[in-house]
Formats: C-alpha cells, sequence, structure tokens
C-alpha cells in the first residue's frame, strides 16, 4: 500500500492488518509522493483515476504481488460521476479514496471507526479485483459493486466463500473457509 493522501500512520496499520488478514499475505506501507496536477480536470474539479491509475501501473513500484496507490482526492472516471477506486483486472495496481467515505461529506456526524471500515472494504474490493475477482451478486460480499456510500455499509470487509474460492485457485496458497 502506497500512501498519497497523507493519511495518518495508526489508520494506515488498521488498513494494513485487515488487509493481511483477508488475502494472507504481507502488507507493507508506503510514503510516496505523486504532482496530482496533471491529472486534474477543472471543468469536473476532480481527478482523472484512469490516468492516476495508468501512471501508478508503469512506474516502477517496489516489489510487490500487488500495490494500491490510497489518496483523498475525489476521484473519477470518464464514464460515472465519481469513483471510491479502481483496479486493474488481473493486474498489479489499484487505488482507492477515502474523499467520499466520510460522514462529513453528507452533512452527518464525523465518525472515524466508520470511515476507516469503508475505506478498509474499498482497499480490499480493489485489490481483490487485481487478483481477477469480479463483482459478486452475494450481498455481503466485499466484492459487490458500491455505487453509493450506503452499499459499502451494507456489505462485509470479507470475501464470500465463493470469492474465496475462486482466490484460493488464483493464490495456491489459500485455504477456502
Amino acid at each position: 500500500m502506497i500512501n498519497f493522501g497523507y493519511l495518518g500512520k495508526h489508520f494506515l496499520e488498521k488498513i494494513a492488518e485487515a488487509v493481511g488478514q483477508e488475502f494472507r499475505y504481507p502488507v507493507h506501507l508506503k510514503e510516496s509522493h505523486l504532482d496530482l496536477s496533471e491529472f486534474f480536470d477543472p471543468g469536473r474539479r476532480q481527478y482523472n483515476g484512469n490516468k492516476i491509475l495508468h501512471t501508478l501501473n508503469a512506474s516502477p513500484g517496489p516489489m510487490a504481488l500487488k500495490t494500491i496507490g490510497l489518496f483523498s482526492v475525489d476521484l473519477f472516471i470518464p464514464i460515472l460521476t465519481y469513483i471510491f477506486g479502481q483496479a486493474m483486472l488481473n493486474g498489479q495496481t489499484g487505488i482507492a479514496s477515502l474523499f467520499r467515505l466520510s460522514n462529513e461529506r453528507y452533512g452527518i456526524e464525523a465518525d472515524e471507526k466508520l470511515l476507516l471500515e469503508r475505506f478498509t472494504k474499498e482497499v480490499i474490493h480493489e485489490l481483490g479485483h487485481t487478483f481477477g475477482l469480479l463483482h459478486c451478486m452475494t450481498p455481503t460480499c466485499v466484492m459487490r459493486s458500491s455505487t453509493y456510500v450506503e452499499d459499502i455499509d451494507q456489505k462485509n470487509q470479507k470475501l464470500c466463500h465463493h470469492c474465496r474460492v475462486k482466490l484460493a485457485s488464483v493464490i495456491p496458497d489459500q485455504v477456502v473457509r
């Protein structure tokens, strides 16, 4: 996990721990900087997720099984108003942003625990795509598609049995539970 969003160390450590438990791989945190000005679309006042994702994917990064860039800016792709994250299916790289995950954005009282849960789910979801997992129809699976923040709240932080079996076929040392 590469932090581009100036997120707190304790916050990131909790996400790394959850990701490590779900994928059963060690997770390493790294701080980095990326000049986001070249990805900013002034007409939308958002950052182009496609361009950020492709830039991260093309950058020589740390020797890692998978890499996910963590941001705190508002992301979009041309066909959607906004995104929480994005990943290259069966690829090396994903991105996630907590910009639209905080209660304050929706006029609700801040809840750091809920923000952590939402961002953790989003990171696990995007990493799932890098392992070839598609959107799942199981309502509580972390791989279910999320259009709204409420969708994220309704799902679990874990892969369902079906997605776990698919992951085990890609990562041989995964145990299906």
